[in-house]
């Protein structure tokens, strides 16, 4: 579609010298969400991985957890601009026979809440009854915390859109070895997770009980919420959790890592999985 950048004319000041030049922006437009034809959800994307982002949007809903649940997925041919090209700006998901639809009440609340969901107590409850995968999480891999100190240098370093626009966040999929599955940026870091968890469904991968998840920013509430919908058991970020996001993270039985900088880092929950922790996590 050629839309994840555009050039825009800005008047440069550095150091008392103004001069005008082209600056390369991350586009932002709406993705409109469908399923079986309907109007489920709107999001502000960077345009890319839209199918893979509606998708992960769904398994975080809990309307999906396997591929074999989705029949097809496609943008949707009437959804034009002004100029009578395809917009590109619609995706209709098909849902497999017998899969049973999202209730209204979710698109109610999309639409209100831009995905804010509930709040306290029935967040936690609405995940635990959403959840596909038995909760707690099992045990999932051993971590070894000198990897995790590499991940967010090799994240940065994989962030290709991000080094021309300074404007984008990034969510990857890694194993315990550190290893780098899969990457994906956005403007919105919870469309990056969807990327992420939707090419996983679609891949027929999902639980990813084998791996971590590792986020740009902070880890709200919601991107845990969307690492426990994907069975993923340990999520990391270089910033600070919600209060909210330990308290699922500790219920879902999840490693939650935050301010993951160099060698520093804090561990809200699940210390039982990090290399060198366990004990310390029994003492507590």
């Amino acid at each position: 579609m050629g839309r994840v950048t555009e050039r825009r004319r800005v008047i440069r000041v550095r150091d008392g010298v103004i001069d005008t030049r082209a600056d390369t922006l991350v586009g932002e437009e709406p993705l409109e969400i469908r399923v079986n034809g309907r109007p489920l959800a709107i999001t502000m994307r960077t345009p890319g991985d839209d199918f893979a982002l509606a998708c992960g949007f769904l398994v975080s809903e809990g309307v999906l957890a396997e591929r074999d649940e989705l029949a097809r997925i496609a943008y949707c041919a009437g959804a034009t601009g002004p100029e009578g090209g395809n917009t590109y700006n619609v995706v209709d998901v098909r849902l497999a026979d017998g899969v049973p639809p999202p209730d209204a009440s979710l698109a109610r609340q999309v639409y209100t809440t831009s995905s804010c969901g509930l709040c306290g107590k029935a967040s936690l409850d609405s995940v635990r009854t959403t959840a596909r995968w038995p909760l707690p999480l099992p045990a999932g891999p051993a971590i070894d915390p000198a990897v995790l100190a590499e991940l967010p240098g090799r994240l940065r370093a994989a962030q290709r859109v991000f080094d021309r626009t300074g404007g984008l966040h990034a969510a990857a999929l890694c194993a315990a070895d550190g290893t780098l599955l899969d990457v994906r940026e956005d403007v919105g870091r919870h469309n990056a997770v969807d990327k992420i968890v939707g090419h996983a469904l679609q891949a027929g991968a999902l639980p990813l009980r084998d791996a971590l998840l590792l986020v740009s920013g902070r880890a709200s509430f919601e991107l845990v919420q969307k690492a426990v919908m994907a069975g993923i058991p340990a999520l990391a970020a270089v910033s600070a959790p919600s209060s909210l996001a330990v308290d699922l993270a500790a219920e879902a039985g999840m490693t939650l890592v935050g301010f993951l900088r160099g060698t520093s880092m804090n561990v809200y929950s699940g210390a039982e999985r990090l290399v060198g922790l366990a004990d310390t996590a029994r003492e507590h």
